[in-house]
């Protein structure tokens, strides 16, 4: 069950949001990837795998990690500008995992971690370079089986090193960005820097749903076990259609 969860679940739902941002842009992409697409589906074989108390203590370090995403997200919209994929996506792992080491070691309780993610979102949307002009591009034939592959590989190896990370270290690289590195690299290298900020700009307009579904997880897991998933997905979908416009058609690329 776990392993079909870890093939399946997050490559499915990439391939969803790509989809979608073909027929309304990079940033609905963006946006779709900010809900807990990968991290959610992590968090939730961590929990079948390792139990709730684990899980508590993993999603709430999963807030701490919305931080190191939403570092990621500015600093591959800003070298994007001046490198290509490969290196872009370097130095934004490189970021991130700095970042992610060094909050996995200064747990902070569940509110504070929130208010953190949050700030953060806040922060880096505002730092962010300036939109720029997106051009229609003509995807290849193998675009969405390659980022179903390449997301599954990355939740295998950070699902199978859950056990001997911890749950504070497992949590913090939950939202590492997996699903966001594989929609930003073909942005990147499909549409130009300005499709790779859309993407990025979307990401952010979104954190803060994430946030709550880090946050509901960490604080329900163990009084009501799985059903926390279900009331945390939930509250996401909720806050998502209180706080986000219907984006407006654009002419489908290709």
């Amino acid at each position: 069950m776990t392993l079909l969860l870890k093939l399946v679940l997050a490559p499915v739902l990439v391939v969803g949001s790509s989809l979608a941002g073909r027929r309304w842009g990079p940033g609905l992409t963006g946006l779709l990837v900010a809900l807990p697409l990968v991290a959610g589906p992590i968090l939730l074989i961590t929990y079948l795998e390792h139990g709730p108390a684990f899980v508590a203590r993993a999603a709430s370090a999963s807030l701490l990690g919305l931080v190191s995403l939403a570092a990621f997200a500015v600093v591959f919209a800003r070298v994007a500008r001046a490198r290509a994929w490969p290196g872009t996506l370097l130095v934004g792992w490189l970021v991130c995992l700095s970042l992610d080491l060094a909050l996995a070691f200064a747990p902070v309780p569940g509110w504070l971690a929130l208010g953190f993610a949050l700030a953060a979102a806040w922060v880096a949307t505002r730092l962010l370079p300036a939109p720029g002009e997106l051009r229609p591009v003509i995807l290849p034939w193998w675009d969405l089986p390659a980022r179903a592959v390449v997301t599954a590989g990355l939740v295998l190896a950070v699902t199978a090193a859950a056990g001997r990370l911890g749950p504070d270290l497992t949590g913090v690289l939950a939202p590492f960005p997996t699903a966001l590195s594989v929609v930003a690299v073909f942005a990147l290298a499909q549409g130009g820097p300005p499709a790779a900020t859309a993407t990025m700009r979307g990401l952010l307009r979104g954190l803060g749903g994430f946030a709550v579904f880090c946050f509901l997880v960490a604080v329900l897991a163990e009084p009501i076990g799985g059903w926390a998933f279900v009331v945390a997905l939930a509250a996401t979908v909720l806050s998502g259609a209180a706080s986000r416009r219907t984006p407006r058609a654009t002419p489908r690329s290709g």
